[in-house]
Parts: C-alpha cells; sequence; structure tokens
C-alpha cells in the first residue's frame, strides 16, 4: 500500500523508512514555519509602533483578520509534505479558517522550530563536539569523540521524533481545514458518481449488444434457415447447415440472456416488481415473489434493488442447497424495503467472495442499508433497506 502521511510512514521498516524522502519533508515542513515566525514579528513590531493600547488591540485584530485567507492558504500548500492527499475544502466555515490561522500564529510555529531545535540541535552539537571542544588529553579527546558517536546515533531517534511531531501537526491542520464529514460526504459523493458512470457504460454495453451483435446474429439464423430449406435434406451439408443454424440460435439465446443480465429491458419498461419476478422465474431455485410497490421509485433506487434481487438469487442457487426462495418487497414510510429469503444450508460470509460486500457498497451509495442473517444451518434473510424520498 502507498504510503500518503507521515504519521503511515513511521510504521515502515526503519531502514525504509530512513532511507524515504519522509524525514525530509517532515524537517521542510517544520522550518517552513520559520515564515509564520517572521510574520508575526513583523505584525508585531509595527503594532507597538501605535503606542496607543486600544489602537494597538484593533490593529492586531485587523491584522489576524487579513492574515486568515494567506495563512490558511499556506497551510494547505505546505501540508502536502507530509500528506499527499489534499483535504477536502470545507465551504462557509469561516470559524475554522480564523482557529487556524490564531493557532498557527500564536501556537504552533514556534512549537514546530523548538522540536526542530531540540531533535536535530543536540545530535548536531554532539556530532561537532570534535571541532567545538578540542581537548589535547587522551581521556579528554575520548570523550569527545564518543559524544560525536552518541550523536551519529541519535539521527534516526532525531528523524523519528520529528517525523511524528509533523504528521500529528499535518493531521490536526487537515482536521480544522476539512473535518471527516466533509471529507465523506466527498467520498460518498466521488463513489456516486462512479456508479453513475458505471451505470451508463452497462447500458451503452447493452445498447450496442442489442442494435448490433443480436441482429447480425438474427440475420445470419434467418439466412441459415433459408439456405437449409433450398439443400437436399439428406445430403451431408445439408445436415452441416442445420448444426450451425442451431449453433447460431444457441448464441443468439446465449447473447438474449447476456443482455438482459447486463441491464433488463424489463425494470425500465414495467419497474422493479416486474423485473424482481422475471428474475425469480429465471433462477434454477423455486422462488416466490410478493412485491407490492405504489408506484415507480427513483431509477437508481430501482436498479440498486434489482441488482440485490438478482445476486442474492444468483447466490442461492449456487452456495445455499435451498428447496425454496422467497422475495418481498414493500414500500413503508417512504422508504423501499426489501428481503430475499432461502431454506438453505446458511451460513453466508461476506469475506467468503460472494458478492455480498459489493452490493453493501452499492446499496451504500443510495443511502441504503443491506443487513444478512444467516445462522449456520439456515435459514438466511437478506434485508434492504434505501430511502426513496
Amino acid at each position: 500500500m502507498r504510503t500518503r502521511t507521515a504519521l503511515q510512514a513511521l510504521t515502515r521498516h526503519p531502514l525504509s523508512f530512513l532511507r524515504s524522502r519522509w524525514p525530509w519533508r517532515s524537517l521542510a515542513y517544520l522550518l517552513s514555519s520559520a515564515v509564520l515566525g517572521v510574520t508575526v514579528v513583523i505584525v508585531a513590531m509595527s503594532i507597538s509602533l501605535l503606542g496607543f493600547v486600544p489602537l494597538m488591540v484593533t490593529a492586531g485584530l485587523a491584522a489576524a483578520g487579513l492574515l486568515v485567507l494567506p495563512v490558511t492558504g499556506f497551510e494547505r500548500w505546505r501540508l502536502r509534505l507530509v500528506d499527499l492527499a489534499p483535504p477536502a475544502r470545507a465551504p462557509d466555515e469561516l470559524w475554522r479558517k480564523v482557529g487556524l490561522t490564531l493557532v498557527s500564529l500564536l501556537v504552533l510555529w514556534w512549537i514546530d522550530l523548538v522540536v526542530v531545535c531540540f531533535t536535530i540541535g543536540g545530535p548536531v552539537v554532539l556530532i561537532l563536539s570534535p571541532v567545538l571542544q578540542p581537548m589535547e588529553e587522551t581521556w579528554a579527546l575520548a570523550a569527545v569523540l564518543t559524544a560525536s558517536a552518541a550523536g551519529l546515533l541519535l539521527l534516526p531517534v532525531a528523524a523519528y521524533a520529528f517525523t511524528a511531531w509533523a504528521g500529528a501537526r499535518g493531521a490536526m491542520t487537515r482536521a480544522l481545514l476539512a473535518p471527516r464529514e466533509t471529507e465523506l460526504a466527498e467520498v460518498v459523493r466521488s463513489r456516486a458518481r462512479l456508479v453513475d458512470a458505471f451505470e451508463m457504460e452497462r447500458r451503452r454495453i447493452e445498447r450496442d449488444l442489442h442494435d448490433g451483435a443480436q441482429q447480425r446474429l438474427v440475420a445470419l439464423s434467418m439466412k441459415l434457415g433459408l439456405a437449409r430449406l433450398d439443400l437436399p435434406p439428406d445430403s451431408p451439408v445439408a445436415e452441416q447447415v442445420e448444426q450451425a443454424h442451431e449453433e447460431a440460435r444457441r448464441a443468439l439465446a446465449e447473447l438474449r440472456e447476456l443482455i438482459r443480465g447486463v441491464h433488463p429491458q424489463v425494470l425500465t419498461d414495467r419497474g422493479l416488481a416486474a423485473a424482481a419476478r422475471d428474475a425469480a422465474g429465471r433462477s434454477p431455485v423455486p422462488v416466490d415473489v410478493n412485491v407490492s410497490l405504489p408506484r415507480r421509485l427513483p431509477e437508481a433506487v430501482e436498479v440498486t434493488a434489482y441488482y440485490v434481487v438478482s445476486e442474492a438469487l444468483a447466490n442461492i442457487a449456487k452456495h445455499s442447497r435451498a428447496g425454496r426462495a422467497q422475495v418481498l418487497g414493500l414500500l413503508v414510510d417512504d422508504t423501499l424495503i426489501m428481503e430475499i429469503r432461502d431454506d438453505g444450508i446458511g451460513g453466508a460470509d461476506p469475506a467468503g467472495g460472494t458478492g455480498l460486500i459489493g452490493l453493501a457498497d452499492r446499496v451504500a451509495v443510495v443511502d441504503g442499508r443491506l443487513s444478512l442473517s444467516s445462522p449456520a444451518g439456515g435459514p438466511t434473510t437478506m434485508r434492504v433497506e434505501i430511502p426513496c424520498g
């Protein structure tokens, strides 16, 4: 997995971490706080020249207000040194920007520089001790050389120390720039866009198969049928043409089944209840369908619910050893509730590669919820709730 933050880099193997760019990126991140320090000093000196306390307070508040956008922009820009994924922008939350500005200018910048001085300054002073304190006596020279060696050994420790602070500092900055709710909402929106794009591509494939390959197979089947009529019934060529005709019919039947699986036309034309009955009719396990809906639902809800039913029935046929299944659906307080039950052996496990995790993700995109009850020995019940407002 790709390392995206300084805190994640700390979990890597020590040699891998020390050879990476993360210590240097973290050091650069902390040293860049000197820009904030210089800004604070310049502003403070300028305000102090006013001499009148109320005027100084007013000027300080005005300066803080003017520095909100530059400081938050600077913090967002340099955050990429310790966090490769830039935070989503949190709209209309000025108080977060003001809070980050005040914390950065009043507290964090000097803590950053103090951390660098203590973690780097100490080992550097020890390393340079033979130069800083030349000794002629043998015992003193040995002590200085020992201190220098100790400084070299402390450098890796220093790298871990300032990288840890830089990672924590970056995490605090990210939390102020974009709360988890904002980033989670952006992830949900992104996943919804991916599902929409996938659905559009699915329909394009269905249309191309229906209007292209299927029509060619129909034409081929007709031509083979006509050719068979023009041949002597008992000739070898007639037998081969008949076999080719049969293969073309089978291919056409399989293609139609494939098209129905890509995006069933009955779902578009007649809605979820008819599509659920169609899927149940094609299941090798007998299925009782009771889907009672007073109206057509939003397209995204119908498509999601249909593929839940389709995938659940496919899993029942493959894994459950069930003798019978049941599909129930109703609308309660503008929420679609679907239940798929079977009398099989149970023990369904989302981690077993049966597509249950993918179904749960798909349901979550439309703000729905999927739950599963499948004790060993059965029965199994899958319940889906999708809001339709």
